[in-house]
């Protein structure tokens, strides 16, 4: 179990407080000494990669999906048993320059950025800073978001965490609908707004159901940014650099690129090839549209999305999966480790992730793979992102795979992804 709020997340060698943790970390230069405490070691092993399987499966899925253009360029790693297994990165980061896609390619994570914070959160739950139980507005005091009726009614840390809370997405509704008429900022695209003005616009937004009786995906997780910066009075993007980045050294994966770090252009499904995104750009989905606005990832005035805004390195993503794998990795406990990634929500249906699926403290979790039409084995959990990006870890196989690629939405959802898992799971 998560402890309980007031309770130590540390026993032993390792007793600072998260605020203490934050303040060393940006006064003192302390995010060193903390790395050392966390960071995971995924070395390649080429007597592991010479012995696994599914190898020659999985070229021949990336030789496919890249040679044909459907996906523009990839980057898949995959460890088992905490050892790097396969590496390979195919077709091109910027098509048009002819510049290929390599293995630490920098990609836009998207929706894999709400795994990330949901884990600065979980760590603050640890600490007994924040508690699942605490009432949105102990933190935030204006969001109040009603129900149809008029009635407002209590939203918490869980309901966040779990999207349950009644929120919903713009790009998941219709044109006219409310988030869109509020203006309200899905994270992709270049609006102009603070994160606290946007949280602001979602509040004003009706609930879809009363917290806690249904599923819908949504801008929970940005919201639940805004109250990591107020539990720690810091940035979010200074929070989980601090308390999970950092730690397990993924220098790769920010709110804000580095400078002169070039990232994988961003393509759009097309026929009959996709096409390079513009500036904005928009893609049909769900009951409207993805905005997206590339450039966004170069911008440090844009709020840090805690639900789509960072990038990162397939190498590094792995890294985070192999941490909450084994266990948490000092970042949170184990206890919060199994909790994040078990189902949390009993039987409500997941709509994002499709039948079969349940959903954690930040992830979805795999109940039925027959229902599923998946071959991955029960237990396993995953997210993706509309940038064309998608993980999962298996604990029962101690299988962790990331494949980034540049191709929204093919990347993560449809033929490729399905047949990136069949071929893993070859025998």
């Amino acid at each position: 179990m998560i402890p309980e709020k007031g309770t130590s997340a540390r026993s032993g060698g390792f007793a600072m407080t998260r605020r203490e943790v934050l303040a060393a970390a940006s006064v003192s230069g302390f995010l060193p000494a903390l790395a050392t405490q966390a960071f995971v070691d995924l070395a390649a092993s080429p007597a592991a990669a010479a012995e696994w399987e599914p190898a020659k499966a999985l070229d021949s899925v990336i030789d496919a999906a890249t040679g044909s253009g459907k996906i523009v360029g990839t980057t898949v790693v995959v460890s088992q048993n905490g050892n790097i297994v396969y590496q390979r990165a195919a077709g091109f980061a910027d098509r048009e320059a002819g510049r290929p896609m390599v293995v630490d390619e920098i990609c836009r994570l998207a929706s894999m950025t709400k795994p990330i914070v949901c884990v600065t959160a979980l760590t603050l739950i640890d600490n007994g800073e924040l508690a699942l139980e605490d009432p949105v507005t102990r933190w935030l005091p204006n969001f109040r978001p009603k129900l149809g009726d008029g009635r407002e009614p209590v939203i918490t840390i869980r309901h966040l965490l779990t999207h349950t809370a009644g929120l919903g997405y713009g790009f998941l509704e219709p044109e006219d609908g409310p988030y869109h008429r509020l203006g309200i900022s899905d994270g992709l695209d270049s609006s102009g707004l603070s994160l606290q003005e946007n949280v602001a616009r979602i509040a004003s937004a009706p609930l879809l159901f009363e917290p806690g009786k249904g599923w819908h995906y949504s801008v929970a997780i940005d919201v639940l940014g805004a109250v990591v910066e107020r539990v720690t009075e810091k940035t979010l993007a200074e929070v989980v650099r601090a308390l999970v980045t950092g730690p397990l050294g993924m220098t790769s994966v920010e709110f804000v690129a580095a400078e002169g770090k070039p990232l994988a252009i961003p393509y759009g499904d097309a026929s009959p090839l996709p096409v390079r995104m513009t500036d904005p750009f928009t893609l049909k989905f769900g009951q409207s549209g993805i905005v997206y606005s590339p450039s966004r990832a170069f911008d440090r005035t844009a709020f840090p999305a805690g639900g789509v805004g960072m990038v990162g390195t397939a190498r590094d993503y792995l890294r985070f999966a192999e941490a909450i794998r084994t266990g948490g990795a000092g970042i949170i406990r184990p206890e919060t480790a199994k909790a994040m990634t078990t189902n949390a929500i009993g039987d409500l249906p997941v709509g994002a992730a499709g039948p079969g699926f349940g959903w954690g403290l930040g992830v979805a979790v795999l109940k039925d793979p027959a229902k599923a039409n998946s071959p991955v084995t029960a237990g396993a959990w995953n997210w993706s992102g509309v940038y064309g990006t998608n993980f999962w870890v298996d604990p029962t196989e101690a299988l962790s795979v990331v494949a980034l690629t540049n191709t929204a939405v093919a990347g993560m959802t449809g033929d490729f992804p399905m047949a990136v898992r069949r071929a893993v799971y070859a025998r």
